[in-house]
């Protein structure tokens, strides 16, 4: 059956929520759980599916994305399978970016049209979860649905955020609502007893659709629909069979700086709800670096990922990406640390001490608390990040205040002493 599938991954627009992280990169490309990339969970869960003929749509800040996906995704010549990213372009038809999700799927028809398949799987670039497609693929060929929505069970706390759905008895969808405010008190759907017990009766869209090829193409052809949730969905439900596919596993929508914080340190939990350590393991860029050394340093809950040279005093619940160096004394609690996109030299690390310059990662006697440090920064020694009081909100030339939350910026340079 997922042969008949082709795949696309959107790669969202500017990403401003989650700036600074997509000050240079577009969302798809932020670093993940010290050693991935967003766009890699997408891209494994369809590969772990059987679907291997995958499209990135993007269009802002895409050069990094680019790069990782050339890097990453390579299959054998005598293959079919290829993940290829589609930027915003003009052509003769269409002169403009990108104006929403659906709008992004149009301007790509014409790339879906050279392929043989009968399924579109249309699947968010910045979310984090697992699930086998192939089962959400056989429903809908099973119920003989025109359009399937990926839904998960939510509380009513958190239905302003989503896209809320009612299904009948046969799961169909009867009515569909985009971020409701208010009005939605008897929009509950059936759910299981697990779910009813957490109180989460409300179905929300989980952004994850599949769509017949011929309605695909006559939905967005021919008019100037631009999005997904506000216009294609809800306009479809009465002429067209619309099928809940219900999913109840973890799935979280990475679109802010809090919940981009609280995935990834979510992660170093005993028994995480996104499970880095299952069979249907994320797929990545292979990178041949050494293994991390660790000298003098206390652990605990955290993850350290590959290449790393470590001589903190402390490390607790806290993300250290690939390539870091800390430096010894150093205290490190709720962080998550990116690493670096290279090693310095040893003669650019005696020159650096001999000017008094900080060198690339973090010095000696630090401190840092409920911070995010992007790659390829220079943090100096006896440099305090987030030990004091709360900290109101700010973007500042190295460094942005979000929640309470420090994101030091990609190649910021803090020098020796400095207090955040």
């Amino acid at each position: 059956m997922t042969s008949k599938v082709i795949s696309i991954v959107l790669g969202g627009g500017q990403g401003s929520r989650l700036a600074p992280l997509t000050q240079t990169r577009s969302k798809p490309a932020v670093p993940i759980a010290g050693k991935y990339r967003l766009v890699d969970i997408p891209i494994s869960n369809c590969l772990h599916s059987g679907i291997d003929r995958i499209f990135v749509l993007t269009q802002f800040n895409s050069a990094s994305l680019n790069k990782h996906i050339k890097n990453t995704y390579h299959f054998s010549t005598f293959s079919t399978a290829f993940v290829d990213i589609l930027a915003a372009e003009q052509t003769p038809t269409s002169a403009g970016w990108f104006q929403g999700t659906a709008d992004a799927v149009r301007q790509s028809l014409h790339h879906l049209g050279v392929h043989d398949f009968e399924y579109v799987l249309i699947l968010s670039g910045d979310q984090l979860y697992q699930m086998d497609f192939d089962e959400m693929i056989k429903q809908h060929i099973e119920k003989k649905a025109d359009i399937s929505i990926a839904t998960i069970p939510v509380h009513v706390n958190d239905v302003p955020g989503f896209g809320i759905l009612k299904t009948d008895d046969e799961n169909l969808i009867t009515s569909f609502i985009e971020k409701p405010k208010t009005g939605f008190e008897n929009w509950v759907s059936e759910v299981s007893p697990e779910m009813k017990a957490q109180g989460r009766i409300y179905l929300a869209s989980m952004g994850i659709y599949i769509f017949n090829r011929k309605l695909l193409y006559d939905l967005l052809e021919g008019n100037d629909h631009t999005d997904f949730g506000k216009e294609i969905i809800p306009q479809s439900i009465e002429g067209h069979k619309v099928v809940s596919y219900q999913y109840e596993g973890y799935w979280t929508d990475i679109g802010t700086i809090p919940s981009f914080f609280d995935a990834n340190l979510g992660l170093t939990d005993d028994i995480p709800q996104f499970n880095l350590f299952d069979k249907n393991h994320i797929y990545t860029r292979a990178r041949m670096l050494p293994p991390t050394k660790i000298s003098g340093t206390h652990l605990d809950r955290s993850i350290i990922a590959d290449g790393c040279i470590i001589n903190a005093s402390l490390i607790t619940r806290s993300i250290v990406g690939i390539r870091t160096r800390i430096g010894l004394y150093t205290t490190i609690d709720s962080c998550y640390i990116m690493g670096s996109d290279n090693y310095q030299t040893l003669d650019e690390i005696a020159a650096a001490k001999a000017n008094g310059e900080p060198i690339m990662g973090i010095g000696d006697r630090c401190t840092l608390r409920n911070a995010i440090i992007d790659k390829n920064t220079y943090i100096g020694d006896d440099v305090k990040i987030n030990c004091g009081g709360n900290l109101p909100d700010g973007d500042f030339p190295t460094y942005t205040v979000v929640d309470g939350i420090v994101i030091v910026k990609k190649r910021a340079i803090i020098p020796a002493g400095t207090v955040i």
